[in-house]
């Protein structure tokens, strides 16, 4: 978690430094990608499932370790070739659960929210689970396992496989020659964010697109069928937490309901999006029909308002990089309640973003569990040593953010809404 957290320290200004660089460029050449409330609320789900993961908040049904003690039967040699064998089997593995989340209806609730934004960009890629409590994913690792790679050399290459994934989330690439036909590109990859009835649930690949094209699942962009970005069921929040555990809830509720006791065991493994007969007549979900015709979400939101949320997510920012660096420190259960922290910081600022009146409710229970931390920590977490001035600093922003979000959540709702793209 240590080891992570800090990995994450030089990660994280990178990722928001390359957002901020293509919203600079969009504008610059005339085709912004970037919507403002949009791009926060992506770096918001970043924000809670880097944390959820430093903290290990996750359950391992099969760890590698394991596997690679029972499986393995051969040695790769010392080398390169034992990192080039790990990275292919990590994006083997990756293909697979990557392509189940998009295919059963379970599994499916893991992985809506990176597929929430209606926007394509390298905000969207930052939008991450905090819903996938246990993870399956070394369960496709049983080739690496039996080929004996090291779980130290695994442990080395998955977070660089990981944001090796960052950079194609974008419409400024167009095609890429060659390279086409060997590793994932933003063209590939803009196909399988698309909801266009020929492009949807195409295209898992990872790092490699020769997945795709063995397993059947590839498609080419089409000159002439522009893809369309977002869910057929779209989220309308901006709330990261409630995008995570919405389809959960529909599946729960319809379980419930149905009163087929083989729909309420089945209804967990069904194809994605499939509902019990019933349950579709009697309480129907919105759906998206016509990609080509249907209203992005976009709440009011005044010049304020932005600056007012970007401020709370550079604050937000600020509070994690601090949990990452000291907590080895903080240690447990201090770090945990520190989570809930920023959980809820996340929770108040998205939920104002939707214009909410529960907002104030949200920003005066975290500010509570602030000030209550403040206190019982005597310098939030051992801050007040290197910023002597924290204390009263932090008081004043606790403070001062419920009184200005009390004023946002009755400001007038008819006012200039943020152009969508």
């Amino acid at each position: 978690m240590e080891t992570y957290g800090r990995i994450l320290l030089i990660a994280m200004p990178a990722f928001l430094l390359l957002v901020l660089f293509e919203k600079w460029w969009g504008w610059r050449k005339g085709f912004d990608t970037v919507r403002n409330m949009d791009m926060v609320s992506s770096l918001s789900s970043g924000i809670t499932n880097v944390t959820k993961d430093v903290l290990g908040l996750s359950l391992v049904i099969i760890s590698y370790p394991w596997l690679l003690k029972h499986l393995a039967i051969v040695q790769v040699p010392a080398g390169w070739i034992t990192y080039l064998v790990a990275f292919i089997a990590l994006d083997f593995a990756g293909y697979w659960t990557h392509r189940i989340a998009h295919e059963y209806n379970f599994f499916w609730n893991n992985h809506l929210v990176h597929h929430s934004s209606e926007e394509f960009n390298l905000a969207c890629a930052l939008r991450q689970s905090i819903s996938q409590i246990v993870k399956i994913f070394a369960i496709f690792l049983v080739p690496a396992a039996v080929l004996g790679v090291p779980d130290q050399v695994i442990a080395i290459i998955a977070p660089l496989h990981l944001f090796a994934q960052f950079w194609y989330h974008t419409r400024h690439i167009h095609k890429m020659g060659w390279l086409e036909k060997i590793i994932v590109t933003p063209s590939h990859h803009r196909v399988h964010h698309a909801l266009n009835a020929t492009y949807l649930d195409k295209n898992y690949g990872q790092i490699f697109i020769f997945w795709d094209k063995w397993f059947g699942t590839f498609q080419e962009e089409l000159p002439d069928l522009a893809p369309v970005y977002g869910i057929t069921r779209p989220v309308q929040t901006w709330n990261p937490i409630r995008i995570n555990f919405q389809h959960l809830w529909l599946l729960i509720k319809d379980a419930w309901r149905t009163k087929s006791w083989r729909d309420k065991a089945r209804i967990w493994f069904m194809p994605t999006g499939w509902r019990p007969s019933d349950m579709v007549n009697r309480y129907p979900v919105p759906k998206i029909d016509d990609p080509y015709h249907f209203e992005k979400y976009n709440p009011p939101a005044s010049t304020a308002l932005q600056i007012w949320t970007w401020f709370q997510l550079l604050i937000t920012l600020l509070f994690i990089s601090w949990l990452f660096a000291r907590i080895a420190q903080i240690g447990s259960p201090n770090m945990f309640w520190y989570g809930l922290f920023i959980f809820l910081q996340v929770y108040a600022i998205t939920d104002l973003m939707d214009r909410n009146k529960s907002a104030i409710a949200w920003e005066a229970v975290k500010n509570a569990l602030g000030i209550y931390l403040l206190y019982k920590t005597g310098n939030w977490f051992g801050a007040g040593e290197e910023i002597p001035a924290v204390k009263i600093m932090l008081l004043v922003y606790f403070i001062g953010a419920t009184v200005i979000v009390g004023y946002f959540i009755t400001e007038p709702v008819a006012v200039k809404m943020e152009p969508s793209s």
